[in-house]
């Protein structure tokens, strides 16, 4: 029986816009080995490596009329050469140059008539680095049958192995004809599932964002907040087709730092904020031992998107938000999927407090947001996050991705993926990672997305914004790095 594509997996193709490309990407730098690192020697890492991930082998067949969902076939002419491909920045090679040529890589969409991804080994950088960028599209990426390229090609230590030889065949491709009779047979079988189809194939795009929205238990307040929705900020608008993108590094230590201090310097009281629509704390502040990293993170955002408001002439009143989708948390999936991590992500909606002027009072009320949250037991803690087996964050980040297209955009201006990676060393090849900045897509109508990974003692940003609408993104990124040493002075 053919491997059909999921509705939800369908859904990322038809979200698909010329202007809205739906894949995840990823920007991995590296410490290039004594004995170098070419494109042959990855490719042939990387083919072995795939072997045990058949879906970046397959492509996507549609069926005639579309009256069942498309499903994944072997390419019979599959080309790693094709998806793994060579660049390089005059040397020395600088951030901004890589940067550039991100934002210009990533806004290209992938092509349909082959497997969903491409790996782009970028040589040049100064100090001797190379920097390796991903593009998987979402359709792909379900974190059960598949995880992100990522996750898939690095290893926790230095050491060489000789892959082994190749014995991949690919089975033939069902002609029209077979895909058809297919379609009908399992349509007999599980009558359900054409009315799934239709429904999926047929409505418009955003009834079936607003039915994912519906089912997802999680983020069912969110339903109250958007009735009306979210206030108009400059971080919604027309998308254009090009991007800019923007990555940060900060130290790790800063943000345990800043937890450990507000639990022993939280504010006595904070005045309700009544001119925001959402739950802002009153006299009664959370406990301070709860203020956790990720709150420490949004936080930061707050007042990194508070001064960026600023220097860019906007008005930013008491009680002025900007509505972020953050995805959060992972749950216990199907026993079944033993060690998968697909569908576990949640997501929550959080209001940044860019009206506040006191850092300590966003952290609180940020704190006191995600409280709720924390306290349904289904939130997961960093270390056990970090501890997935593999470099679990660029499938996560990806499912995080996911969980976004999902919802109506009507419902958040921002989106921001924040995972925490392990602490010791990764590699590919024998290459030492030194660093990872998540490409998280952007959706009709918002002109920025952030994601970030922690890893190796660093927290990395990666800022993905649309080229006309933020032209100024290394401003946010600077002046995320301003907010968390405003946070920082603040509680200490």
């Amino acid at each position: 029986m053919t491997d059909r594509l999921s509705s939800l997996d369908v859904s990322f193709l038809y979200l698909e816009q010329p202007t809205t490309a739906m894949h995840v990407g990823s920007v991995m730098i590296f410490q290039l080995p004594a004995d170098g690192l070419d494109v042959d020697r990855l490719t042939r890492h990387v083919g072995s490596r795939i072997a045990f991930v058949p879906r970046y082998r397959q492509r996507i067949r549609s069926i005639p009329g579309r009256i069942a969902n498309p499903v994944w076939v072997d390419d019979e002419h599959f080309d790693l050469s094709y998806h793994i491909r060579r660049s390089a920045l005059p040397r020395p090679g600088s951030d901004a140059q890589l940067e550039e040529l991100v934002a210009r890589l990533q806004a290209r969409p992938l092509d349909r008539r082959r497997p969903l991804w491409e790996l782009y080994l970028v040589e040049g950088l100064s100090g001797g680095r190379f920097a390796l960028v991903s593009k998987v599209h979402q359709a792909l990426v379900d974190g059960v049958r598949t995880v992100d390229l990522g996750q898939v090609i690095l290893d926790d230590s230095a050491e060489v192995s000789e892959p082994p030889p190749s014995s991949w065949q690919p089975a033939a491709e069902p002609t029209a004809v077979e895909l058809l009779v297919g379609a009908v047979v399992e349509s007999v079988q599980r009558p359900g599932q054409i009315v799934d189809a239709v429904r999926h194939g047929l409505v418009d795009v955003r009834d079936t964002a607003e039915f994912t929205a519906r089912s997802a238990a999680r983020v069912v307040s969110a339903v109250r907040w958007a009735a009306g929705g979210p206030p108009k900020s400059p971080l919604t608008s027309a998308v254009t087709p090009h991007r800019r993108y923007a990555m940060i590094t900060t130290d790790l230590e800063d943000y345990r730092s800043i937890r450990a201090k507000a639990a022993i310097s939280a504010p006595a009281t904070a005045a309700p904020n009544r001119k925001s629509r959402s739950a802002l704390p009153g006299p009664n502040l959370p406990p301070p031992a709860q203020v956790t990293v990720n709150d420490v993170v949004l936080s930061v955002l707050a007042g990194a998107l508070r001064a960026w408001l600023l220097a860019r002439g906007e008005a930013v009143p008491p009680g002025s938000i900007v509505r972020t989708l953050v995805p959060m948390s992972v749950r216990v999936g199907d026993p079944e999927a033993a060690g998968a991590i697909g569908s576990r992500v949640d997501s929550v909606l959080v209001d940044l407090p860019t009206g506040e002027s006191s850092p300590r009072m966003r952290l609180h009320q940020v704190s006191f947001q995600t409280k709720g949250h924390r306290e349904t037991g289904q939130a997961v803690d960093a270390p056990t996050l970090a501890g997935i087996a593999g470099f679990a964050p660029p499938t996560l980040h990806s499912l995080g991705a996911r969980v976004a297209s999902g919802l109506s955009r009507r419902m958040f201006h921002l989106v921001v993926t924040n995972v925490p990676g392990p602490q010791q060393p990764l590699y590919v090849d024998g290459a030492q990672m030194l660093a990872s900045f998540p490409v998280v897509p952007l959706a009709a109508g918002q002109a920025l997305s952030i994601g970030l990974t922690s890893y190796a003692g660093k927290v990395h940003y990666g800022l993905n914004a649309d080229r006309e609408a933020m032209p100024d993104v290394d401003v946010v990124g600077q002046c995320i790095v301003d907010a968390l040493a405003e946070l920082r002075e603040a509680v200490r």
